[in-house]
């Protein structure tokens, strides 16, 4: 049993490993260079020129801990098939949950200490001492204990092991983790669930019902009901807000929004392969080049409305032309390109 999960962890492990090189690329790892060295920077800054009033800066310590704290999950790396061919075996399941939960318990209290550590000298400047820092370590790393013991219980019901909830928490945890790998590059593996989300069918008459329109409102329609798009789009957008809200180097929150619309744009191109799956798609008297059209379209309108709301908090002149035409770079030179290049 041991020997099988070991497999599975490391094909696993194998197989997002190859996607690092598409993450650390050139570009993100000079943007994550320059963006390092302004936290850097700003950190000295705060150090340096400490508030008389540590309050703010208290409470942000506290909402670092507990967000720290609520991280992690738990790799079981059980399968649907699972159900059936291990049936027999539940006993030894439970241990290797057992162990599991012990692997993710290590793994996640080394990288909250981490960064804790990092925070380090923000603890001292509240008149904390090493002592009491590490005490707050040690307290931090005996809660983060209780949360993963709690996690685990999530998996066992009155009868014993819970298996459709523990094969379902793997899926969810296996593509949550994907699903961050294609934000940068195409991943194999991923699903997507649609749903209807009937407060947000408002939005579907800005798309007329006309022929020329058609693969503009099942955009739409997939834009507003699959996990995928909205989502990652709400994400980024918010990113880009507290990046604008947070950042006082106006040129640096500007190029971290456009950064982030870059990535937004290049994730929603997988739009026009949504509806491939659907064979009746196939059966409509339209083009490619309608398709093709309709997307460029949509992805233009969301990306000027997307513009439009970063620029009502650039609160810069420089910083919203730097926006304004980067972007209109972006969304009538690139996005054009681009599309063609994926469609060829």
């Amino acid at each position: 049993m041991k020997d099988l999960f070991k497999k599975r962890r490391q094909l696993f492990l194998m197989q997002t490993s190859k996607y690092l090189r598409y993450v650390f690329n050139d570009h993100f790892v000079l943007v994550l260079i320059f963006l390092l060295g302004f936290l850097m920077v700003q950190y000295s800054r705060l150090l340096q020129h400490f508030p008389s009033n540590p309050w703010p800066i208290s409470l942000m310590l506290l909402f670092v801990s507990l967000i720290l704290l609520s991280m992690g999950s738990i790799a079981t790396y059980l399968e649907p098939a699972d159900k059936q061919f291990l049936l027999t075996k539940e006993a030894e399941l439970v241990q290797h949950i057992k162990r599991a939960t012990k692997r993710s318990f290590l793994l996640w209290v080394v990288l909250q200490s981490f960064l804790l550590l990092i925070l380090a000298p923000i603890f001292l400047k509240l008149g904390l001492s090493i002592a009491d820092f590490l005490a707050i370590l040690s307290f931090l790393a005996l809660m983060k204990w209780f949360v993963m013991q709690f996690k685990a219980k999530a998996f066992f019901s009155q009868k014993g092991l819970d298996w459709n909830r523990v094969i379902q928490y793997e899926i969810k945890r296996k593509q949550s983790i994907l699903k961050f790998f294609s934000l940068f590059t195409t991943v194999k593996g991923i699903s997507s669930t649609v749903k209807r989300r009937s407060y947000l069918d408002v939005f579907l008459i800005l798309v007329p019902k006309e022929s020329s329109k058609t693969w503009s409102n099942l955009y739409l329609r997939a834009f507003l009901r699959s996990s995928d798009y909205l989502a990652l789009t709400v994400r980024l957008l918010f990113l880009a807000i507290l990046s604008l809200l947070l950042i006082s180097n106006r040129l640096v929150a500007v190029g971290l929004v456009l950064v982030f619309d870059y990535l937004l744009l290049f994730q929603l191109l997988a739009l026009y392969y949504h509806f491939d799956y659907n064979y009746l798609a196939e059966l409509y008297p339209l083009t490619n080049k309608l398709k093709r059209d309709n997307l460029k379209q949509f992805l233009r309108k969301l990306a000027y409305v997307m513009t439009l709301i970063e620029l009502l908090l650039t609160f810069s002149l420089q910083g919203a032309l730097l926006l304004i035409g980067v972007m209109i770079a972006i969304i009538e030179i690139y996005l054009p390109y681009k599309i063609k290049q994926v469609v060829d």
